[in-house]
C-alpha cells in the first residue's frame, strides 16, 4: 500500500477509535476513487485483525435506490462486520450503547446467514439454497464526516459507515418455505417505529429489487476484488436499509415489523 492510502487508514482508524469527526477524504483529495477506498478498507481490516478483531461477515450499504439522491451516493458499497459489533437479540429485544458512535442512524434490514459459498446468479431460489436462515436486523450506521456529507469513496473507506448490528430471531430457510420466501422478499413491507410511533415504511424491492439479489450483487463485486475473500459458509450478511436511515439518541426505543415476510420484528433501546 502506498504512503498516501496508509495515511488515510491512519486517520480513519483514529477517528473511529476516538469517536471523532473529520473532513471527507475527497475534500483534500478530490480524485480519491472507490477502488482506492477498498484498498484502504483492506488495510484497515488487516490492522484490525492484528489487533484481535474477528470478522464475522459483511454489511452492504446504499442498496436502497430511493435514498441515493438524498446522500449523493449512487452505488452500493460493502464493508466488514465484526464479532464485537454484532449482537444477537434474545427474544427479539436488544440494548445498544451509542456512547462511541458518531452521528448514529438506524436502518431496518434483512440479515442472511450463509451455509454455503454464494453463486453469482440472478435466480433468488438458487441464492436461497446457500442460505441457512434470514432474520430481522437493525444496522446502526455512523458518519465521521460532518452532516452525513460524503462521496461513495469516502463512506466506503470509512468502515462502510458500520457501527453495530443487532440481529433478531432467525427464520430457517428450508425446502418447504424457500420458494415462498424468494417470492415475498421483493414485495413485503417493513415498518420502522420509534417509541411506538411509525416513522417510515419500505418495501423489499427498494434493496436492489430484493434483499436476495443484494447478496448476489455482493458476490459479483467480490468476484472482481481478489484482495478480499469471497462469501463463505457461516458468514452473516446484512443487505441494506429498507427505509431511510434515521437519527437515534439515548433513551429511544425503536422497533420493526416485517409484514408478510414472516420474520419476527426487532426492538432496540439505546443507552
Amino acid at each position: 500500500m502506498n504512503e498516501l492510502l496508509s495515511d488515510i487508514a491512519d486517520r480513519l482508524i483514529a477517528a473511529y477509535d476516538s469517536a471523532a469527526m473529520l473532513e471527507p477524504i475527497t475534500a483534500a483529495l478530490p480524485d480519491f476513487t472507490v477502488a482506492e477506498a477498498y484498498d484502504v478498507l483492506g488495510e484497515i481490516k488487516a490492522r484490525r485483525c492484528r489487533q484481535g478483531w474477528q470478522p464475522v461477515g459483511r454489511k452492504i450499504g446504499f442498496t436502497n435506490r430511493t435514498i441515493w439522491d438524498r446522500y449523493g451516493v449512487w452505488q452500493p458499497m460493502w464493508a466488514h462486520t465484526w464479532a464485537h459489533t454484532v449482537q444477537y437479540a434474545a427474544e427479539a429485544r436488544a440494548s445498544l450503547s451509542l456512547q462511541n458512535l458518531v452521528q448514529p442512524r438506524i436502518e431496518p434490514e434483512v440479515v442472511f446467514k450463509l451455509k454455503a459459498p454464494l453463486p453469482v446468479t440472478d435466480d433468488p431460489l438458487v441464492v436461497l439454497e446457500s442460505v441457512d436462515w434470514i432474520a430481522a436486523g437493525f444496522e446502526i450506521v455512523q458518519s465521521h464526516f460532518p452532516d452525513w456529507i460524503f462521496t461513495a469513496a469516502d463512506c466506503t473507506a470509512a468502515f462502510g459507515l458500520h457501527g453495530a448490528l443487532a440481529v433478531g430471531a432467525p427464520l430457517p430457510i428450508t425446502d418447504t418455505n424457500r420458494a415462498t420466501v424468494a417470492a415475498t422478499l421483493p414485495v413485503f413491507t417493513a415498518t420502522l417505529s420509534r417509541d411506538k410511533t411509525v416513522v417510515d415504511r419500505g418495501v423489499g424491492a427498494n434493496v436492489l429489487d430484493s434483499p436476495a439479489l443484494a447478496l448476489v450483487h455482493l458476490a459479483r463485486v467480490l468476484s472482481e476484488q481478489p484482495q478480499f475473500p469471497t462469501l463463505a459458509a457461516g458468514e452473516i450478511v446484512t443487505t441494506g436499509t429498507l427505509t431511510d436511515a434515521w437519527p437515534v439518541k439515548p433513551g429511544e426505543t425503536w422497533s420493526s415489523d416485517y409484514g408478510d415476510l414472516g420474520l419476527q420484528g426487532l426492538s432496540v433501546t439505546f443507552t
